[in-house]
């Protein structure tokens, strides 16, 4: 049974709004009038049984205003894109949604310290070819471009870009590529997610001066970065306003996992791959021990690079294995 309280003729009308920041059981949401601090309604925790987080930064919501300006929140729009991963703890086998109704999700790594990692990079983009997101790059901490690393980077910009990534170019001590970086996410909602300590503070402090965020070091024994950043936020680009610019500021990950993709989508999720799948002498080939099998004859060839083989390997084994995380 509802509860009366839905039904209640005297309450003000609801008020449609946009999740800014969520801080566990308080929810920051910009409606036309300014922003709400709200709750959730308890029977709507209830109805979202297969996720730890009913509602999260990029979701649009209805909420009741209450006499005293603070909320509660009523319904959740229908998502239309969301970055998620396994959830951990208690709650394996869950869904930890990050941020919801993304129009562009970027992945951010450094040039050294901690050095570029094509797995996490790889696995960000499996995940985000399977939510249908568009997805590009950023490659941070430039000033740290040597020539020994420029080979390396240089060979990994050249792949990811062939693939139709987009890539951009940023360091923070320079200013090299931040106006840019600016003008691309001055519409629409967007997510930077990366390793701590590939500089994603730092960077959001030079496209946004005035907030100040708190940043960490480099651990001088793992040369992972400590994370900085506590609870999930949208950041305005410009003006406050509902239709955007904004980014997801979220907590570093150093484990991204490859939720709800089945070993059977996998190799759909490698763009490079999509047009020979059809190709391979089974129907159900995995294109790792199968005779036959198109895409490993135009790697050995050379038609398709070796690197991000491997790296769907991998990522095959993980789901098969049932242990979907990186960063181990």
């Amino acid at each position: 049974m509802l509860s009366p309280f839905l039904h209640d003729p005297r309450r003000a009308p609801d008020v449609n709004g946009l999740v800014l920041r969520s801080t566990g059981s308080r929810h920051e949401v910009l409606t036309d009038e300014g922003v709400v601090s709200c709750t959730i309604r308890g029977k709507f925790r209830l109805q979202e049984e297969d996720a730890t987080n009913p509602i999260v930064i990029g979701d649009r919501v209805s909420i009741q205003v209450n006499p005293d300006g603070s909320g509660v929140i009523v319904e959740r729009k229908e998502r239309y894109g969301k970055l998620s991963r396994r959830a951990a703890g208690r709650k394996v086998g869950k869904e930890h949604v990050i941020i919801a109704n993304l129009d562009m999700a970027w992945v951010v790594q450094s040039v050294r310290k901690p050095r570029i990692n094509p797995g996490f990079i790889d696995r960000f983009l499996v995940m985000a070819e399977y939510r249908g997101l568009n997805a590009g790059i950023i490659l941070n901490k430039t000033d740290l471009m040597d020539e020994r690393a420029e080979e390396h980077i240089g060979f990994f910009v050249e792949l990811y870009a062939s693939l139709g990534y987009e890539m951009m170019f940023t360091s923070v001590l320079t200013g090299d590529g931040v106006d840019e970086l600016r003008t691309t996410l001055s519409s629409g909602i967007h997510v930077l997610v990366g390793p701590s300590g590939v500089g994603k503070s730092s960077l959001l402090n030079a496209l946004l001066p005035k907030l100040d965020l708190r940043t960490g070091g480099i651990s001088e024994a793992t040369q992972k970065g400590r994370h900085t950043t506590t609870y999930a936020e949208l950041l305005p680009i410009g003006e406050l306003r509902q239709k955007g610019g904004f980014i997801g500021d979220t907590p570093g990950l150093r484990e991204f996992g490859l939720v709800e993709i089945e070993a059977a989508d996998l190799s759909h999720c490698f763009v490079e791959f999509r047009e020979y799948l059809g190709e391979c002498r089974f129907p159900n080939c995995t294109h790792d021990h199968e005779p036959g099998c198109r895409i490993k004859e135009l790697v050995e060839e050379d038609e398709l690079p070796v690197e991000r083989y491997e790296s769907y390997i991998n990522m095959l084994r993980s789901i098969q294995l049932g242990d979907q995380d990186v960063g181990r």
